[in-house]
């Protein structure tokens, strides 16, 4: 017996939508909902294996039952935006597979549904119907099952009912399930019922009564009275309300069975939405036969005569993409130290696509003094990565202007991205599909092509942005200033590190003490679960949110209890603690090299969408400053003998952004008089001369004066200043009448960006705000603090860039010792020989502070020391 599978396409949607959290893709399309219908639909016919599939939607024009009943039926709460814009791209995905779907003005998707499972069950099939919505239980017979999914973080449960599962779980037939609807009504449906009988009520009088006619019949047995009575006198409602919830099961409209047969979903172009909506998870369910042209012409050289050919005609070639491949067969193309590279990739036209195995008597050597020379000559050097190329492939820093990092373009494109690997690349900017399936070979003459082919592409772009002097001048240059950095790596005092973890494992020790006496009990402070009960139930703390797995126990809520309670202050100061040690005490020694007793960490260009550098592997940007426990971390970072450390760290560089960009008088002037900024700020909002300012109306000033930058509400000001949100809001309402032109900016700016979509940093880098657009306030009010601050964060990046680039060429071109570290947000840090000490303060100084011309001096903070503690 044939089955046919009937999805109902908006409730699937509706139900994959609210039961995921918000995705998006490159382009910023939201496509959770897409993503988990997909899920449940691919379950679905893998349990079924149907013959035939039909998904039915809606349309948005007026139906039978809307216009008779309009009064009754009335308005349906609107769709999220977020959710509307993924209904055509879902129909889109849907016919790229082949999927008959179907629609009729004047027709809901429930009567298609209701109706097409009448005609398929009258020809002998089997029906499955696949729903978020309850009301279709109506339609159950026992060749129509009703399958109900429960959209989860966890995954999908879902339930089935036969007609015989209708009546075990409502007490009633699928056919008297619309009667109890029509006594009980709807309310997401705008059915009205009949008021005062609930769910419990209806079921009764149906099940005795078997319909609302009869039971109005015997209205005068009705049980309790009250129903008897409303059913009566509502009677014409009770009538209404079941036309509404009866589903049409014969609707007339055209429908070829044959049109809606299984065939082959995963096609190319089905294939390619799948790449563009970043659905990589499901990109395995391909088994594609790539019928791309490009590798016909894909070579696998051999033979050392017939490689030197290839590099001989890539020395000539306008632009040349290539990439140096790890030896490991099972994890390719990633770039490799020099002893274990497999080969090289390179491709210098639509003909000229090559992978060059390192084997026989082709050696490593041999590949990367060709990959050398070509790098030299060429006219245009393009790959993926080129931080990790220059590992294995010395490049000239003066022959910058020949490299093209494709990542990093891409990148400045779209900031958003957490990666940029060479197949969305190549999908997104050259319309190429990549069989994920394909072997080794063709992946690698994949990639030499992608960065061949798409550089021109992507600079075009940069063109059409204005960001190609951002990528010239900034983002390139960087690449070889932040790889001799990676090189150089800091020296870590390994004996330190070690006696420094043992002193944080005692103070933890005695905290843990200290916090069971307070407690009156033992338990595993690491266990929020534990922790709450013995707060909030033991100890009876005040303000106690509980939730489905115990009471919160994040930091917002202990926030708020620790000034009151000794406590709570001391399993802070536990958890700040026990993160410093696990992180930095014991994390940090597992990345000292054992011989040069430095750790190599990585500076990454592409992670941050503001333009920040991030540092990882260790990651030390996030070494907690505010404890002093946890400075002291920094006494472990020395420099080499004969050397000496030089830290040299803006003075409130996004202030002075903010300043510059705003043109604010008062605050520019304030910087150009070199005054104190946050006394004067505390003067003006509080009202107070400027010479009788406390410390802690400064404080409270400097809070104001950086949260403005971050687009910080009244709330968010109240909390950090333990004040009332009025207050906070009379800060910020005087903070704005003190510096009027930063109001107007921030203003504008967020303005601008509801308008364009983006910001735009002083050197034209592009951030994308996509949630200014969202239909959920509070991502709206999250775009808008975006949008304040990445001008200013992302200019200031911008800054410390080209201070770091002007440092490096400065210290390499004088040949010094000395050399470049470290860059944590606004700071840099020189190793200095001791000789060249004078000489690195002043490269620095006028370093960071030419590196921009703003309406204000850019100053810097400068302090030296024999380890980094001491530098800072």
């Amino acid at each position: 017996m044939s089955k046919i599978v009937l999805i109902d396409g908006h409730s699937i949607l509706n139900r994959a939508f609210y039961g995921l959290p918000d995705l998006t893709n490159a382009e910023g399309l939201h496509t959770n909902a897409v993503y988990g219908f997909l899920n449940i639909m691919f379950k679905i016919l893998e349990e079924e294996k149907p013959e035939y599939l039909t998904v039915a939607f809606d349309v948005h024009a007026p139906t039978f039952r809307h216009e008779m009943y309009s009064e009754y039926k009335g308005t349906r709460k609107p769709m999220a935006e977020e959710l509307r814009e993924q209904v055509p791209l879902m129909k889109e995905v849907l016919h790229a597979m082949g999927v008959r779907t179907i629609e009729q003005a004047g027709l809901e998707a429930d009567d298609l549904l209701g109706t097409l499972s009448r005609r398929c069950e009258a020809k002998g099939m089997e029906v499955v119907i696949l729903s978020g919505d309850r009301d279709l239980l109506q339609l159950a017979t026992d060749h129509v099952e009703i399958r109900i999914p429960k959209t989860k973080r966890t995954g999908t449960e879902i339930e089935d009912y036969y007609a015989a599962d209708v009546k075990e779980r409502y007490l009633v037939t699928p056919q008297e399930f619309i009667d109890v609807k029509a006594l009980m009504g709807d309310a997401s449906d705008n059915i009205p019922g009949v008021p005062n009988i609930g769910e419990k009520t209806a079921t009764r009088i149906i099940a005795d009564y078997g319909s609302i006619e009869h039971a109005y019949e015997h209205a005068s047995e009705l049980k309790p009275p009250r129903a008897a009575k409303n059913l009566v006198e509502y009677w014409e409602q009770a009538k209404m309300s079941k036309v509404l919830a009866t589903i049409n099961v014969e609707a007339d409209f055209p429908y070829d069975l044959d049109e809606a047969k299984l065939g082959n979903l995963y096609t190319q172009e089905a294939y390619a939405y799948f790449q563009r909506l970043q659905f990589k998870n499901l990109l395995s369910r391909f088994e594609m036969q790539s019928e791309n042209a490009l590798e016909s012409v894909f070579q696998v050289i051999h033979t050392r005569g017939e490689a030197e050919t290839v590099f001989a005609r890539a020395k000539q070639a306008a632009r040349v993409g290539a990439l140096v491949y790890k030896q490991t067969k099972n994890v390719l193309p990633l770039f490799a130290a020099q002893d274990g590279i497999g080969g090289i990739g390179l491709a210098f036209g639509d003909q000229e696509i090559y992978c060059i195995p390192a084997e026989g008597e082709i050696s490593s050597e041999f590949l990367l003094a060709g990959l050398e020379a070509v790098a030299g000559q060429v006219g245009q050097f393009a790959v993926f990565d080129l931080k990790k190329l220059l590992k294995n492939v010395k490049i000239n820093p003066d022959d910058v202007d020949k490299c093209f990092d494709v990542a990093i373009a891409a990148y400045l494109l779209n900031p958003l991205k957490s990666e940029y690997p060479f197949e969305d690349v190549a999908q997104e900017y050259l319309g190429l599909m990549i069989d994920p399936k394909a072997d080794e070979e063709k992946k690698i003459c994949y990639e030499a092509y992608t960065a061949f082919a798409a550089a021109d592409v992507l600079l075009g772009k940069l063109r059409e942005t204005d960001m190609e002097k951002l990528f010239r001048e900034i983002e390139m240059p960087l690449v070889f200033t932040l790889f001799k950095m990676e090189q150089n790596g800091v020296k870590v005092e390994g004996e330190a590190l070690r006696v420094y973890g043992e002193q944080l494992g005692g103070k933890i020790t005695e905290l843990e003490k200290e916090i069971y006496e307070l407690a009156g009990e033992e338990f595993n402070i690491n266990s929020p679960k534990q922790l709450g009960v013995v707060l909030f139930e033991h100890l009876g703390l005040p303000n106690g949110k509980k939730t489905k797995t115990g009471y919160s126990t994040a930091a917002d809520v202990l926030d708020k209890l620790a000034p009151d309670y000794p406590v709570v202050s001391k399993i802070l100061e536990y958890r700040q603690l026990s993160k410093l040690k696990s992180t930095y005490a014991d994390g940090l020694a597992v990345y000292i090299r054992e011989e040069d007793q430095r750790i190599h960490g990585k500076f990454n260009q592409t992670i941050t969408a503001t333009g920040r550098i991030s540092s990882t592997e260790p990651n030390l940007q996030n070494i907690p400053v505010r404890m002093e426990l946890g400075r002291l971390i920094r006494k472990v970072f020395v420099p080499e003998d004969g050397y000496v450390f030089v830290d040299a760290d803006y003075s409130q560089i996004e202030l002075r952004v903010l300043a510059h960009c705003s043109g604010d008088k008062e605050l520019i002037q304030a910087y150009r008089e070199a005054r104190d900024i946050h006394r004067i700020t505390a003067s003006q909002v509080f009202h107070t001369p400027f010479d009788e300012v406390t410390d802690l109306q400064r404080r409270n000033a400097k809070a104001v004066n950086f949260g403005i930058v971050y687009g910080i509400s009244s709330f968010g000001l109240s909390q950090d200043l333990s004040i009332t949100r009025k207050e906070a809001a009379e800060y910020i309402e005087r903070y704005f009448e003190t510096y009027p032109g930063i109001k107007t900016f921030l203003d504008d700016t967020v303005a601008h960006a509801k308008e364009q979509g983006y910001v735009v940093t002083l050197f034209g880098r592009r951030r994308p705000v996509p949630e200014l657009s969202s239909s959920n306030f509070m991502q709206r009010q999250f775009g808008e603090r975006v949008a304040m601050n990445s001008p200013i964060q992302g200019t200031a990046a911008d800054i410390i860039k080209i201070a770091m680039i002007a440092v490096d060429k400065e210290l390499t071109k004088r040949k010094m010792k000395s050399r470049l570290v470290l860059q944590v947000h606004d700071e840099l840090l020189v190793e200095a020989w001791k000789e060249e000490l004078e000489e690195v303060q002043a490269i620095l100084k006028e370093c960071m502070e030419n590196a921009a011309t703003l309406d204000v001096p850019l100053d810097i903070d400068m302090h030296t020391g024999q380890s980094w503690y001491e530098a800072k």
